[in-house]
C-alpha cells in the first residue's frame, strides 16, 4: 500500500516538474519575443489616431523588430500618446528627426509601429525623447479608394460598351471607317499621299543639310564671308566703291542730259549749228570759201617760187633746211 502510494507521489512529482519547466520556458520565450530582458530605452510619439494600435504590438526599424509598445495614453483633448520600449542596440541608428508611422504586418494583420532613422549628421535621440510621427493611411481610406477606383472602372467599363457598340453599328468616324470600305479606301489614299509629301519633305532636308554643309566648307565665300573680318571688310569697302560710282555715274548721266538740252538750244553756237540749217549751210559754205581759197594761195605760193626775183630766196632758204637735217 505504502509502495503504490509512493509511486503515485513520484509521479505527481515529475508531472509537477515537468509543468513548471514548461512554465518556465513559456515565460522565458514570452520574454524573448517581448524582448524583456534586453536593455532598452523608451521613446514617445503623440499620433491623431493610432488605428487599432494595442500594448505589446511590435516596434519595427528597416525590416527588424527592435521594441515593443509599453504604454498607451490619451494626451490633449484627443491625440494618443504612445510609449515605446526601443533595443538600446537600435539606439544608435535612430537619429533626433526620426519619424514613426502606424503600419500593419500585413494587408490586415496586426498593428505595428515604423521607425525611420532620420537624418545621420544629427545625433541620436535618449531615452525619452518625442519621435516626429507621419499620418498612416487607414484601412478604411484604402478601402474607400479602392470602391472610388471600382466604380470609376465600371464607369469606363460601360463607356467603352457603348462605343464599341457605336463602332460596330458604323456610327461615327471610327465606325464609318470600319464599315464603310469606300472611306476606308479614301483614307489609304490620303496616308499613301501624306506619304509620299513625308518622303518630299526628308528629302527636301536632306538636301538643305547637304547644302548647309557647303556654305559650311572651309575656304568657301559663304565661310569666308561669316567668319573672316578682313574679306568682309573688303567686301563692305567694294559696296562703298560702288557706291561711290553709282553716284558719280548719275552725276554724269545728269551732266550729258544738261549738255544734250544745251545743244538743242539755239541760243548757243553748237546749238544753232545743230540746229538751224542756215547756219549749217553758212558755215558749209564759209568752209568751202575757205578751203577754195587755201588751194589759190598755194598755188599763188608756188608762182612766187618761180618768180625770178623770188627764186634765189626760196633756193637759199631750201639750202638752209637741208644743213639744218
Amino acid at each position: 500500500m505504502e509502495t503504490s502510494e509512493n509511486k503515485r507521489s513520484v509521479i505527481v512529482g515529475i508531472f509537477v516538474f515537468l509543468g513548471i519547466v514548461l512554465f518556465v520556458a513559456g515565460i522565458f520565450t514570452l520574454a524573448g519575443q517581448q524582448k524583456r530582458f534586453v536593455k532598452s530605452i523608451e521613446l514617445n510619439a503623440i499620433f491623431d489616431n493610432v488605428a487599432g494600435l494595442k500594448v505589446g504590438n511590435n516596434v519595427w526599424f528597416s525590416g527588424v523588430k527592435i521594441g515593443t509598445v509599453k504604454k498607451i495614453d490619451f494626451y490633449g483633448t484627443s491625440q494618443v500618446k504612445i510609449k515605446m520600449n526601443v533595443e538600446q542596440e537600435a539606439q544608435k541608428y535612430i537619429h533626433k528627426n526620426a519619424t514613426a508611422q502606424i503600419s500593419s504586418e500585413g494587408f490586415i494583420g496586426n498593428r505595428i509601429i515604423v521607425i525611420e532613422g532620420g537624418n545621420i549628421n544629427l545625433p541620436v535621440v535618449e531615452s525619452g525623447d518625442r519621435l516626429h510621427v507621419k499620418k498612416a493611411l487607414s484601412t478604411d481610406a484604402m478601402l474607400e479608394d479602392l470602391q472610388a477606383n471600382n466604380r470609376n472602372l465600371i464607369e469606363i467599363t460601360g463607356n467603352l460598351k457603348v462605343i464599341s457598340g457605336k463602332m460596330a453599328n458604323g456610327e461615327g468616324a471610327i465606325g464609318a471607317l470600319l464599315t464603310d470600305s469606300l472611306m476606308a479606301g479614301n483614307l489609304k489614299n490620303t496616308m499613301a499621299g501624306l506619304n509620299s509629301a513625308s518622303q518630299n519633305i526628308n528629302r527636301t532636308a536632306v538636301s538643305l543639310s547637304a547644302f548647309s554643309n557647303k556654305l559650311n566648307t572651309k575656304g568657301g565665300l559663304v565661310d569666308e564671308l561669316l567668319t573672316d573680318t578682313g574679306v568682309f571688310s573688303q567686301l563692305e569697302g567694294s559696296v562703298g566703291n560702288i557706291r561711290k560710282l553709282s553716284v558719280a555715274a548719275a552725276s554724269l548721266s545728269e551732266d550729258l542730259s544738261t549738255a544734250g538740252q544745251k545743244l538743242n538750244d539755239k541760243n548757243n553756237a553748237i546749238g544753232v549749228l545743230l540746229n538751224d540749217q542756215e547756219s549749217a549751210a553758212s558755215l558749209k559754205k564759209t568752209l568751202t570759201n575757205l578751203e577754195t581759197s587755201s588751194q589759190k594761195l598755194d598755188e599763188n605760193l608756188e608762182a612766187l617760187q618761180h618768180n625770178f626775183l623770188l627764186r634765189g630766196f626760196f633756193r637759199k632758204k631750201a639750202k638752209e633746211e637741208e644743213k639744218m637735217k
